[in-house]
This record gives C-alpha cells, sequence and structure tokens, in this order.
C-alpha cells in the first residue's frame, strides 16, 4: 500500500535543478551521526549535510572535477 501511495505522488514534489531523487541504504551510525549534527545545531536537514560531506570529498580527492 505504501509504495502504491508513493508513487501516486511521487512527481509532485520535483527535485531541485541539479538535484536526483535517489535510494540509499546507509548505516545506522551514519544517519545517526548527521541527524545529531542537525539536533546539536538547532534545526537542518541532515540529507543536506550527508550531500555537502560526500561533496567535500569529491573536491578533496578530485580537485576541479566538481
Amino acid at each position: 500500500m505504501r509504495k502504491a501511495v508513493a508513487e501516486k505522488y511521487r512527481d509532485i514534489v520535483k527535485p531541485e535543478p541539479g538535484k536526483t531523487k535517489i535510494a540509499i541504504r546507509l548505516d545506522n551510525a551514519v544517519i545517526e551521526y548527521f541527524r545529531n549534527l542537525v539536533d546539536k545545531s538547532g534545526g537542518g536537514n541532515y540529507q543536506s549535510l550527508i550531500n555537502d560531506a560526500l561533496l567535500g570529498h569529491l573536491r578533496k580527492t578530485r580537485p576541479g572535477r566538481t
């Protein structure tokens, strides 16, 4: 039932330009770490923090290619 509901409403919220919606499995420790960062800062989006961390890694390891 959840899948049917999700598919029905999938295209209502469009991702921002330059962003792609994905499903990914991460270790619980990773999610907890970023959620705790959001809680300590008083709010925000843990998914954005994960994205920022990944972009930072790319910029560090592949300068000029992001």
